[in-house]
């Protein structure tokens, strides 16, 4: 197996368990964490809080299959992107967040280390859809796109 199929799948697992932690919370647990970070107007917050741990889970159930990479790449480089700015902002304005609220109630994460990782997520993601055809080997696309 190549080191982009196991970054792809390890990658997945991390968005998924992600999406899990929130989902298994009451939502408003993961609105608190959005509302937190004062960046999207007040009409989205309740919105994101439902939809952005469904779309981890989902996007992490998919890169673990290997499945509609092609869409599921580009989808978490901007959802990795807006990590990023939401909490560089959070930084640079010194909001008293103490931890990003990342993985909800399963891990707590300081701000300054969460732009590492992030970063480092965004960099492997860059990767995995440059290298798109070795990163689905062993996955759903490879197989479908095979059997055309």
């Amino acid at each position: 197996m190549n080191v982009l199929v196991i970054l792809r799948i390890v990658l997945g697992g991390l968005f998924l368990i992600s999406g899990l932690g929130k989902l298994l919370e009451p939502y408003q647990n993961f609105l608190y964490v959005i509302q937190s970070y004062e960046f999207i107007p007040d009409v989205l917050e309740k919105l994101s809080a439902h939809a952005v741990p469904w779309l981890e889970f989902l996007a992490g159930v998919f890169l673990v299959l290997g499945f509609w990479l092609v869409y599921v790449l580009p989808f978490l480089l901007t959802l990795v992107a807006s990590f990023l700015v939401i909490v560089s902002q959070a930084i640079l304005r010194k909001l008293p967040i103490n931890e990003c609220g990342c993985f909800g109630e399963l891990l707590s994460i300081p701000l300054p280390f969460v732009l590492l990782v992030d970063s480092i997520l965004w960099i492997i993601l860059l990767w995995l859809f440059i290298r798109k055809e070795q990163s689905s080997l062993f996955g759903l696309d490879h197989y479908f796109s095979r059997t055309k």
